[in-house]
């Protein structure tokens, strides 16, 4: 019998609007109340959830990249063979900025375009304090 429960859909519409409007106050909006898309580390291991980084060359210092939709991930890596995803909510892309500070250079969001936006990760922390009134 097949599971009742749909799968999860890779997309924050809203996410998509702030970007398409670079509006920061929508996007740190959308951050708080809805998903972002986050590359998901392929492993050999189902089971793993480590997020993908970015680095440069001769750099320990490493780049976040988020996104609005698994096709726009997609698009900024379409010769890759095995293109894995995972959602996050406000919480865990907070803890996760939290835990890696001290190594995140910058966040992008849909760094393929049409619509690219840039945060300083402390900046992205604050904006994803909860805002009474929100």
């Amino acid at each position: 019998m097949a599971s009742s429960t749909p799968a999860p859909e890779f997309r924050s519409a809203q996410l998509e609007d702030a970007l398409a409007a670079q509006d920061v106050a929508a996007v740190a909006f959308a951050l708080r109340h809805d998903v972002v898309v986050v590359p998901r580390l392929v492993t050999k291991r189902r089971d793993d959830e480590q997020v993908r980084v970015f680095g440069r060359e001769n750099t320990d210092k490493r780049i976040l990249l988020l996104f609005s939709s698994a096709d726009a991930y997609a698009a900024m890596v379409p010769n890759e063979k095995t293109r894995l995803v995972m959602l996050y909510d406000a919480a865990k892309l907070r803890d996760f900025i939290e835990a890696h500070l001290d190594v995140i250079e910058q966040v992008f969001f849909d760094i393929a375009g049409p619509h690219t936006m840039a945060a300083d990760p402390a900046d992205l922390l604050r904006a994803l304090r909860p805002v009474v009134g929100d």
